[in-house]
């Protein structure tokens, strides 16, 4: 096949809900469900690109959805170049702006792209970038929620046997302080001091609060602190990256490479993590790691642990990447853990194939 000369044809975008086997519970939102939208780009010569999206609220999915099919009429007959189409359906929402539900949009599009080119090579997605298959460093990311602290010790051991991991997340943002102080002691009493503990705010507190309670937390050996503050107060995250130990971790809110240049330029964090449907899908992943690189900042990555690991093996700074289950559901091979490690699979692309009967299941059709 010579994918230099694949031809779009057309976009296939599906709303699917799964249940979560552990909810979301964080302070500004919880969850027992799961939207995604599956994504496949099909091309005139056969090759299918696949990819999804996991919009967090399931409403959004009846704007991203009508999105995507605008750019499968717009594309019709273009050659397959991901970095020309990135740049070409970016512009086709200028006027509504670059970020947001535009990007996420772009975002889905482009990872199918990529796994398009990847399979019509017969390559891995990692090796057609010009890396290799290895083995790719995870974190646990799949529990340990606002429960309250007394409930967390069976949970944290669950998540670590189900792949040996190295490094597990424990979200932080209850009422009291003292409740966020017992949740940090239990976790850590039971994973050991060798486990190393991400904690994850989910942008609860304010700038008053994050003060106190990140300045107290400071000396008990946490891995590292997850967006405290809003996302965009990126003034805030100078001070406590500056006033810190702990290093300060931010980024799955970042639209776009730009956005994470401008963090880095403001030192608002000592960690970078982009997500996938926001930082502008692997495209938009490059491009920032090549910032982040030059910069010598660590990256890791925030949710899509499959397009993740392909990419975090081309990446110069990288760091860990989250592990999560959630899309798994829908996935005829998810790929396995072994060690605290994501095994990429030795196929085409990105391996995804969407498991039907669960989607015929789980579609959404409100």
């Amino acid at each position: 096949m010579n994918f230099e000369k694949l031809t779009f044809d057309k976009i296939s975008a599906r709303p699917v809900v799964v249940k979560l086997n552990r909810p979301v519970v964080a302070r500004i939102a919880t969850m027992d469900e799961w939207p995604l939208i599956l994504i496949d780009v099909y091309t005139k010569e056969g090759i299918i690109g696949r990819s999804y999206l996991e919009p967090y609220v399931v409403k959004s999915m009846k704007y991203l959805i009508p999105a995507l099919k605008d750019f499968s009429d717009m594309l019709s007959g273009s050659i397959l170049s991901p970095i020309d189409l990135y740049e070409k359906t970016r512009k086709s929402l200028h006027f509504v702006g670059y970020e947001g539900l535009s990007l996420i949009a772009v975002s889905g599009l482009d990872m199918a792209l990529w796994d398009a080119l990847a399979k019509a090579a017969s390559m891995p997605l990692c090796v057609f970038l010009g890396g290799s298959i290895e083995p790719v460093k995870a974190y646990s990311s799949n529990g340990l929620w606002l429960k309250a602290p007394n409930e967390l010790e069976n949970e944290a051991i669950e998540l670590l046997n189900e792949g040996a991991f190295s490094g597990i997340k424990l979200r932080l943002g209850r009422e009291k302080i003292s409740q966020d102080l017992q949740a940090i002691e239990v976790v850590r009493d039971v994973v050991g001091k060798d486990i190393s503990i991400m904690v994850d705010f989910n942008q609860a507190l304010d700038m008053g609060e994050a003060l106190e309670l990140c300045h107290q937390i400071d000396e008990l050996g946490l891995y590292w602190l997850e967006e405290p503050i809003l996302y965009d107060n990126l003034d805030g995250y100078s001070q406590l990256t500056a006033e810190l130990k702990t290093p300060i971790q931010l980024g799955e809110n970042f639209y776009g490479p730009r956005e994470l240049y401008k963090s880095i330029q403001k030192k608002a964090s000592d960690f970078v993590m982009p997500d996938f449907m926001r930082i502008g899908g692997v495209t938009g992943w490059l491009r920032s790691a090549a910032i982040a690189g030059t910069a010598g900042v660590p990256m890791s990555t925030h949710l899509y642990p499959e397009v993740g690991a392909h990419v975090m093996r081309v990446t110069e700074t990288a760091h860990w990447l989250e592990w999560q289950d959630w899309a798994n559901p829908v996935l005829k091979n998810p790929y396995s853990l072994k060690d605290g490690c994501l095994i990429i699979p030795n196929e085409p692309g990105l391996g995804l194939e969407w498991d039907e009967k669960v989607v015929a299941a789980n579609l959404y059709e409100k």
